[in-house]
Parts: C-alpha cells; structure tokens; sequence
C-alpha cells in the first residue's frame, strides 16, 4: 500500500556514510526530506544528489533537514558522499525494510526490461512526522527546487 500525505511517516534506525544512526524521530519539530535513490555513483542518482547538495544552503535556510536512502553500504556510501562533496547524509538501508516500508522498493522497467529495485521517490515530512507530500515521478536535475517550492508553500 502506497504512502500518502497526512499519513504518520514510518520509523527508522539506520546509519549514515560515516556510521552515525538516524533516527526518525531525531528531526521531530523539523522538516525533512526523505528521499530514496537506486544506487551510488549512478548517473541518475548522481545527479539528483549533486543537485541537492548545489541548493543545500537553501534547504538550510528554510530549516529542511535532507536524508538520502538507497541499499548500498556505508563504505558504499562514505565512497560516494566523499566524490560529490554532499553536505547531507546518506543513509545505508542494506536489509532494505525501511525502502519497503516507505514503498520504494518495487517492480521498475529499464530498457525495455522489468525487475524489482529502488524507485526514486521521497517523502516531505512536516515537523509533526507526518508525510506531507509524495515525490513519486522524481526527476533529478528537478527534484531540488521542486521541493524547495513546495516548502516554501506549505509553511
């Protein structure tokens, strides 16, 4: 069953590109966008991290605390942080029950071919850990100021 706003955002424990966990709960009283990204040093993932980053000191000034999440480990993780220069962390979901959880883990088609995988998707949390708005059809040179325009309007 697919998320969707007004709905509690489920729980998370899991750790960042240097080790450090996160919590869910963490950013209670913050908005924070959760977003979910097939694989490290991809292009498509690439871009949409190094877009993020390249607006990060916007998201920091409309007080939005960012998160990515994919399946690769923390080395994975640290390897492609380290890279793009990201400013944020990237959380290491190896078990993938929170990808599940969240609903992006799924069939995908890739030229032509179907396999179950990691959508690209993210989640705007509101201060109060509810899903305030679903990124379902992300697109990753768009996504940054998608977000930052939907923030400003919702607060």
């Amino acid at each position: 069953m697919a998320l969707t706003a007004k709905q509690k955002a489920p729980s998370f424990n899991l750790p960042d590109q240097t080790g450090e966990l996160h919590k869910l709960t963490d950013y209670n009283g913050k908005w924070l966008l959760l977003y979910f990204y097939p694989r490290d040093n991809t292009p498509g993932c690439a871009k949409e991290a190094c877009t993020i980053r390249d607006n990060f000191a916007d998201f920091k000034k409309n007080g939005v605390v960012v998160l990515g999440v994919s399946a690769d480990s923390v080395d994975s993780h640290n390897n492609f942080a380290s890279k793009y220069q990201l400013s944020f962390p990237i959380l290491a979901d190896i078990d993938r029950e929170t990808i599940k959880a969240y609903g992006a883990w799924g069939m995908k088609k890739f030229m032509g071919k179907s396999f179950k995988g990691i959508k690209r998707i993210s989640f705007l949390i509101n201060p109060q850990g509810k899903i305030a708005k679903v990124y379902d059809k992300v697109k990753p040179a768009d996504h940054a100021q998608e977000v930052l325009n939907d923030i400003k309007a919702l607060k």
